[in-house]
């Protein structure tokens, strides 16, 4: 696991610091329960290390969104996946993020980039189709949701809110 800006001065805890990590996968079947993982340790150590107040419930959620994003990628995409996580807001102080009604909301940022460059279209929600339900769920449980071709595949972007 990688971290990016948590750290100041003597290994002191930047109040303002944007917390990330990022990661990658072979795409075999085993980098989707990485990936919850990877999610799941991310999260908590925010919420220790930062006491920023993410809830076991928006820990759940992100590791919904990114179970069914990386198994897209294992599923679609020949080869690695690349997993990114951000916390924006949530502490009250900074500036408000992109979207956030105030300071003091939070959000996980979810990014997925894998080498297909085919982007996932989103189905009519039919509850008479077995299958094919992943991206519906994450649009419903999502705040934000962006796909971009990249000049090598596609990056899928996703925002979770806090919640309780």
């Amino acid at each position: 696991m990688e971290w990016i800006g948590l750290a100041g001065e003597g290994g002191t805890v930047c109040r303002d610091a944007v917390p990330w990590a990022g990661e990658c996968y072979d795409g075999t079947p085993e980098s989707i329960s990485a990936a919850r993982c990877f999610t799941a340790r991310f999260l908590s150590r925010v919420r220790a290390r930062l006491g920023v107040p993410i809830s076991e419930e928006t820990i759940a959620t992100a590791q919904l969104v990114v179970s069914e994003l990386v198994t897209n990628s294992c599923k679609y995409a020949p080869g690695p996946c690349l997993l990114d996580l951000e916390v924006t807001g949530g502490r009250g102080d900074g500036d408000a993020p992109r979207g956030a009604k105030s300071r003091g909301d939070g959000f996980v940022e979810i990014t997925v980039w894998d080498a297909d460059p085919g982007l996932p279209t989103p189905v009519a929600p039919d509850p008479e189709r077995v299958g094919r339900h992943g991206l519906e769920i994450v649009l419903a449980v999502s705040e934000g949701f962006e796909v971009r071709r990249e000049p090598v595949g596609k990056r899928v972007g996703v925002r979770v809110a806090f919640s309780g």
